[in-house]
């Protein structure tokens, strides 16, 4: 329920940016998408030690009630009809930096509330609940726009983090599997990189991440202006192609739900997917083989992201889990602020078409990296601790 009312915000967002605070201006809704993602990067080195350190379920629980808080903000602005585009600038940082604590605790929080032997299959579920709300979340925002405003789509959001609180209230805490937690201390974030620097995997991994998480990942610009530039869109019809891309995501994650663990050789074909079904929608000549081949783009997509979540967690130790998934979050997201202004401007200057050929490029160079990596399926699931030497001096005793 509250995946779902994140979505109706996101859809909410863009179009507020697109037809209300701008004229169709791709660019604006790339910097909004760039300060939304900044703080990924920027807060590396406290997110990822804040998640080893730290009680996961009480982080989230302050995660989720600052970002309803925010929501709740933001829809009262713009239901008053005070919202500025500057407005929306601040709560993307805002946002943004909520969302930067907030990822890598939810991702190993995963572990904890199911250990490591269910890993890949629940990281594949979470991702299917997740994207069943993106088939759900764009079409009722498209639905609530319409009817009763943007700022509606806001508080509906707001309201629906009380959702997750009362999720997170009612575990069983005797239940949970937590982790070895990492000391605190000077250089947690150093130690982190040192232990990626290392580990070759996690390097093309990363690098794969980067290219995606940069100039793919930017599906609102992607699927606003193609509706609207070029489709010539209304709100209901931009909300259903986000839904539609979604029903590829949620086939994706069923799929990945499906196997007893990530291989690396799943990043090499759903990368080189993921630059088809980019090129396919850039030369779609109507509304309806544009929504086509998003559901294409969705299946790719979220094989890969599910992958890189799995492969990454199922191979690191756990002591070093919320710093390597800190930093894979702030490279995948991270990006954005150089990807989305530039996609952006592609888009306002050469076309909506161009900038999904640049997605496309993307996607296909990912693709050979994972083809140089030459050892496919060499990553092996994590042995525990006990069978093998710590891989950095802080484990707790």
């Amino acid at each position: 329920m509250s995946n779902t009312g994140t979505w109706i915000q996101r859809t909410a967002q863009d179009w507020l940016v697109l037809t209300v605070l701008t004229h169709r201006s791709a660019q604006a809704l790339g910097i909004v998408m760039a300060l939304q993602f900044a703080p990924q990067a920027l807060l590396l080195p406290w997110t990822g030690s804040a998640a080893d350190n730290s009680n996961q379920r009480k982080l989230l629980m302050a995660t989720q009630a600052a970002m309803g808080i925010l929501a709740l903000m933001l829809g009262l602005l713009t239901v008053t009809g005070i919202v500025r585009l500057w407005h929306v600038y601040v709560f993307a940082v805002l946002f943004g930096s909520a969302a930067a604590f907030d990822a890598p605790v939810r991702q190993t929080f995963v572990s904890e509330l199911v250990g490591d032997g269910d890993m890949p299959n629940a990281v594949a579920l979470n991702a299917m609940s997740f994207n069943i709300a993106n088939f759900v979340g764009p079409a009722v925002s498209g639905l609530l726009i319409a009817a009763i405003g943007i700022g509606w789509a806001f508080l509906i959001n707001g309201a629906s983090f009380l959702i997750v609180l009362a999720s997170l209230t009612m575990l069983d805490r005797e239940a949970l599997r937590p982790p070895e937690r990492a000391r605190r201390g000077r250089g947690s974030f150093v130690q982190g990189l040192r232990y990626v620097a290392t580990r070759r995997d996690l390097v093309v991994i990363l690098s794969m991440l980067f290219l995606i998480g940069t100039f793919c990942l930017n599906f609102p610009i992607f699927i606003s202006v193609m509706a609207v530039q070029v489709f010539h869109a209304d709100a209901r019809a931009y909300g259903l192609l986000s839904s539609v891309m979604a029903a590829g995501t949620v086939v994706g994650s069923l799929l990945s739900a499906r196997r007893d663990r990530p291989r690396f050789g799943t990043l090499l074909w759903s990368s080189g997917l993921l630059g088809c079904g980019f090129i396919t929608a850039a030369f779609a000549p109507s509304y309806w083989t544009f929504a086509a081949a998003l559901v294409v783009i969705g299946v790719a997509y979220l094989t890969f992201i599910v992958a890189t979540n799995g492969l990454m967690q199922l191979s690191t130790e756990p002591v070093m889990r919320g710093r390597v998934m800190a930093l894979r979050v702030g490279v995948a997201l991270g990006g954005a602020p150089i990807g989305a202004p530039i996609v952006g401007w592609v888009a306002d200057h050469a076309g909506p078409r161009w900038a999904l050929g640049v997605g496309a490029a993307a996607a296909l160079i990912a693709a050979c990296l994972a083809i140089l990596m030459k050892q496919i399926d060499t990553i092996t699931p994590f042995a525990p601790l006990r069978e093998r030497q710590p891989a950095n001096p802080d484990i707790a005793d």
